[in-house]
């Protein structure tokens, strides 16, 4: 296996993981920009606030984009294994 090679593998999944972890991303960022703007016009500085919604809709997140990871996923494990038995 020669660099390129190499380099071609690590840059598949990076971008796998980009896309697989970016949807969840931002929606953690979107709620909570969302709960410190609340915060901050109410002047209501609970800690606990930011948690509870970005944990929820963290995990609704994950629901709705499982699939969608686990095709992303399956896609780069079928191509490595494609790469490893070819010999590549």
């Amino acid at each position: 296996m020669e660099g390129t090679e190499v380099l071609d593998i690590a840059r598949d999944a990076l971008t796998t993981l980009v896309f697989v972890s970016g949807p969840v991303m931002m929606t953690a960022l979107v709620v909570g920009l969302t709960v410190a703007l609340f915060q901050t016009v109410t002047q209501l500085q609970e800690m606990t606030l930011t948690f509870v919604p970005k944990i929820v809709a963290v995990f609704l997140a994950l629901l709705v984009t499982l699939p969608y990871m686990g095709r992303l996923l399956g896609g780069l494990m079928e191509r490595l294994m494609a790469q490893i038995i070819a010999g590549a």
